[in-house]
């Protein structure tokens, strides 16, 4: 096997070479392919004298430290554990004590070679790094400032997501809103989910209340009492009052001629100033808004 692996140049090992824990190490994949071995084959063979190799001289790489690897250039060295066909654990980094071991452990001329190769480049490597040690202080402070940078945008991203859960708990929605002649269906789902907020009381003052309107009021939520407010002649009955109570306590109707607009008061906190009569909603363009809620005990009291 030795014969067909050719001796490499100072470049393809560099690029081999990782800074790992603060020192220079090369991996086991790429040591096995530089001296013509199987990953598996040359691992045995350093387990078969793994009495040589102490921790400073070999080590396995932890699961964040491949993580980092793959994010890098070197993705495409590195098989990943679990994908079929791939190793099912962590490479293994030699520092430059576990390159020199190797040569006590890798017998044949071609491994005394390529070992001599791998020791001069990695004493290069180790005086650039000295000489140029303030570049490796800059770049380490670059990342540091990129993961700090990293957490505060997830920090960020939580505390959007949990004012968006805030929104959604308290039904915060949009406090005003226009619907344009034939959005039937549009507007009308609108005011039901009005009337859906509702938890205990519906009060609605409007002149012109049928029956359409209490067909829309019988979605409410069990238990919702209601209110309407209308004019004198509305065509609402006292059967259809009856009929309505009957399954869907409790609605009361009063009369009054004070009033030219349409509110619905929700819970008696959310009043809502609708433009058109809520049985004609859709058929002309309208509008509507949210009011502030002082506004609700002044407008009940001059009914």
């Amino acid at each position: 096997m030795e014969n067909e692996i050719s001796i490499l140049e100072d470049n393809s090992i560099r690029s081999k070479i990782h800074i790992i824990r603060g020192q220079q190490v090369m991996l086991d994949f790429d040591l096995a392919e530089i001296y013509g071995y199987s990953t598996k084959a040359f691992n045995q063979q350093v387990k078969n004298n793994i009495e040589r190799f102490d921790e400073d001289f070999r080590f396995q790489l932890s699961d964040t430290e491949v993580t980092e690897l793959s994010r890098s250039k070197f993705l495409t060295s590195i098989q990943t554990k679990g994908i079929k066909g791939g190793r099912t654990y962590n490479p293994y980094a030699f520092t430059e004590q576990g390159i020199y071991m190797l040569m006590t452990v890798l017998k044949g001329n071609l491994a005394v070679t390529q070992s001599k190769m791998l020791i001069r480049t990695f004493k290069e490597m180790k005086h650039f790094i000295q000489n140029n040690s303030h570049i490796f202080v800059e770049l380490d402070n670059i990342k540091k400032h990129l993961l700090e940078s990293d957490l505060h945008h997830k920090e960020t991203d939580k505390k959007v997501q949990e004012l968006f859960s805030l929104m959604d708990k308290y039904n915060i929605k949009e406090t005003q809103g226009i619907f344009f002649q034939g959005q039937i269906f549009d507007a009308y789902a609108k005011f039901e989910s009005f009337l859906a907020a509702a938890k205990k009381e519906i009060i609605l003052i409007d002149n012109y209340v049928d029956l359409s309107i209490l067909q829309r009021l019988a979605k409410k939520k069990k238990g919702v009492s209601v209110t309407i407010y209308t004019a004198p002649k509305t065509k609402l009955t006292a059967q259809d009052i009856q009929t309505f109570n009957a399954q869907y306590p409790t609605l009361t109707v009063n009369h009054t001629t004070k009033n030219h607009d349409r509110f619905l008061i929700i819970d008696n906190s959310t009043i809502y100033h609708i433009g058109a009569s809520l049985k004609d909603l859709g058929k002309k363009c309208f509008g509507f808004s949210v009011l502030d809620s002082s506004f609700i005990p002044m407008i009940l009291g001059n009914l």
